[in-house]
């Protein structure tokens, strides 16, 4: 048998943790590249600066809100919604609530009519 070096172990732990260290490094610069990658990408599509936008809002609004993540939602969503669409919406409104009370009142008067039938019919029973 070949004599064995009582280094052997040493050098193999030493070459490990090179190899260890490269392999961290290499995977620390992938991410890093990702990273900077997906900065990029928010930066060329206009989120970072919209985020900026409304967390600068958040921050000069004199009165915090209670949920600030619901501030978030509602700036990212645009704001309030269209003046046209809630005058739409209030109009729609107002129809349906029309038709509702006539709905009422026709069904109100059914039911009146209903009873008027019911009664002779109860008398009639009653009677024989």
């Amino acid at each position: 048998l070949p004599p064995r070096s009582s280094l052997f172990p040493f050098t193999t732990l030493f070459r490990s943790k090179q190899w260890y260290q490269r392999r961290v490094r290499a995977t620390y610069k992938t991410s890093e590249s990702k990273r900077e990658e997906f900065r990029k990408y928010l930066e060329k599509e206009g989120v970072l600066d919209s985020l900026t936008k409304i967390l600068v809002c958040l921050y000069e609004e004199p009165e915090k809100p209670i949920n600030a993540l619901d501030f978030l939602k509602q700036h990212l969503h645009g704001g309030s919604p269209e003046s046209n669409d809630v005058e739409t919406l209030r109009l729609e409104l107002q129809e349906l609530r029309t038709k509702h009370e006539a709905v009422v009142s026709e069904n109100e008067a059914l039911k009146a009519k209903l009873q008027e039938y019911e009664t002779p019919a109860e008398e009639k029973e009653a009677e024989s």
